[in-house]
């Protein structure tokens, strides 16, 4: 954890992120080994499920279900993909508006689960996935802190009033 040396953890914290901790904070203990690593991990497994996908398709040609059916397995398949880039980019980048609308799309982010998997390996060439967001909300917390702490210390009603003459 990103902590200032020899000085005890005061004020809010920063929230980890998945797979780099804190390390977003300082960009320290491996962070660009960590998002280097991100990168070929989500790549490696974009291009495994895409074999698996297309050993399903096979399967689907083997059952000779009818060139319909395949089309439509085709183009779903691209289309929760695409959904589910954009969703997942957009989450990078802002908490959403309506959280229970975004959970009702989870079914529609597994489908398209190679789209999820490519937002993250493109983010993650230019941040961690989800640093900006967290920086910012981190950054406001700890102003909202600074301005608290600095604006009222000590027992208001403890305070010496001055003498009247």
């Amino acid at each position: 954890m990103s902590e200032n040396k020899g000085e005890a953890a005061e004020g809010p914290q920063p929230e980890p992120i998945r797979f780099f901790g804190t390390t977003w904070v300082d960009h320290d203990n491996g962070y660009g080994l960590r998002r280097a690593g991100a990168a070929i991990g989500s790549l490696a497994a974009a291009v495994a499920a895409c074999f698996v996908l297309r050993f399903a398709y096979e399967g689907l040609q083997l059952s000779n279900t009818g060139t319909f059916v395949n089309v439509l397995v085709v183009v779903m398949f691209a289309i929760c993909s695409a959904l589910a880039f954009r969703k997942t980019w957009d989450g990078f980048s802002a908490r959403p508006a309506d959280p229970e609308a975004d959970r009702s799309l989870q079914g529609l982010k597994a489908i398209g689960f190679i789209g999820s998997l490519l937002a993250y390996f493109f983010r993650t060439f230019t941040e961690a996935p989800g640093e900006g967001l967290h920086r910012e909300e981190y950054e406001t917390a700890r102003a909202q802190y600074a301005r608290r702490k600095g604006t009222r210390t000590g027992n208001p009603s403890a305070r010496k009033k001055p003498k009247r003459k």
